[in-house]
């Protein structure tokens, strides 16, 4: 019994490693933590043409399932398409913001 006592009393006291994470939080206690909001801002500044066609994309998606539903197939097929062009849009300006991203962090490091 005496020795199930002495393995919980040493559970209780907490080891040098689990409390590194204290020190750190008081050495990087005066900088700024940027917030998932002023990321996204960060982000869309940018790469403003994402959110364009991010928004274009839903915009085609909606109005292509509206006209489906009220049996328009012809103009629903025509926006299903026009889905497709502007997800190419997104991907396409994707890949150029993360490769004029990856530029500027290469041109900054030189």
């Amino acid at each position: 019994m005496a020795k199930i006592a002495s393995t919980t009393a040493s559970m209780d006291i907490p080891s040098q490693g689990e409390l590194d994470w204290i020190q750190m939080r008081q050495d990087f206690s005066d900088v700024h933590a940027e917030t998932t909001k002023e990321k996204m801002i960060r982000k869309v500044r940018e790469n403003p043409l994402v959110p364009i066609g991010c928004a274009a994309t839903l915009t085609a998606l909606g109005f292509g399932l509206w006209n489906f539903r009220k049996g328009r197939s012809e103009m629903s097929q025509y926006m299903m398409r026009a889905r497709i062009l502007a997800q190419g849009f997104t991907v396409v300006a994707l890949i150029i913001g993360v490769g004029m991203s990856f530029a500027k962090k290469n041109h900054r490091n030189s």
